[in-house]
């Protein structure tokens, strides 16, 4: 098990890593809007979104692999209605079509309005 660290996405706000290696698999943890830098992008959640594969694939790039290398991903909504929204962002990323799960929840760190989590395969 290795555990994967960029500068080029946030810092975990808890006792977790980025991601962690298994194997040939990547799971990520979840991301939210937040900067590298870690200041929370408080806009719609195309924005919100956009952040999040930044992040996303900033993480996967220092595990070796590319956002092509997903195999499956999990979004979690604040709004199950900003479905559409958050589709027309995440099909730019993930044109390969991933497995995925979409799931509302009742509220979100930081007051996002959206996270994504992710399995990478590494070829």
């Amino acid at each position: 098990m290795q555990k994967i660290h960029t500068t080029n996405a946030p810092e975990a706000i808890g006792p977790y890593s980025q991601a962690i290696k298994v194997g040939n698999f990547i799971y990520t943890s979840g991301q939210i809007a937040l900067t590298p830098n870690g200041e929370f992008l408080d806009g719609d959640v195309k924005t919100q979104t956009r952040q999040v594969c930044e992040n996303l694939k900033a993480v996967l790039n220092e595990a070796g692999v590319g956002i092509e290398n997903v195999v499956k991903t999990t979004i979690f909504l604040e709004n199950i209605d900003d479905f559409a929204a958050v589709n027309e962002v995440y099909g730019e990323y993930f044109s390969h079509k991933p497995a995925r799960s979409t799931v509302a929840v009742k509220s979100l760190p930081k007051g996002a309005k959206v996270e994504i989590e992710c399995v990478a395969v590494i070829n």
